[in-house]
């Protein structure tokens, strides 16, 4: 996994919350119930993210898989050579 593809999804995850929250922010209604600004955001955040980030999702998802993948690899080999040491 590159960290660099972990950071900027998270960061577009971020800024797919904190911007309709701070926009509703705007409205005095939401203002005085900021939790319920904040469910909607959540809920907005949580559709652009389906809709925007997929690309960004699978790349962090392949290389946590191939990250796993690896380990699972490295600890098999690690198992065979301790077998024919013994």
């Amino acid at each position: 996994m590159r960290a660099r593809s972990a950071f900027v999804y998270s960061l577009l995850r971020l800024l797919a919350f904190f911007v309709p929250f701070g926009v509703m922010m705007l409205f005095p209604i939401l203002r005085e119930h900021y939790w319920l600004a904040a469910i909607f955001a959540a809920l907005i955040g949580l559709s652009l993210s389906m809709l925007f980030l997929r690309r960004p999702l699978d790349e962090v998802s392949t290389g946590l898989s191939e990250r796993r993948e690896e380990r699972r690899r490295n600890a098999r080999d690690e198992s065979v050579e301790d077998a024919a040491t013994d």
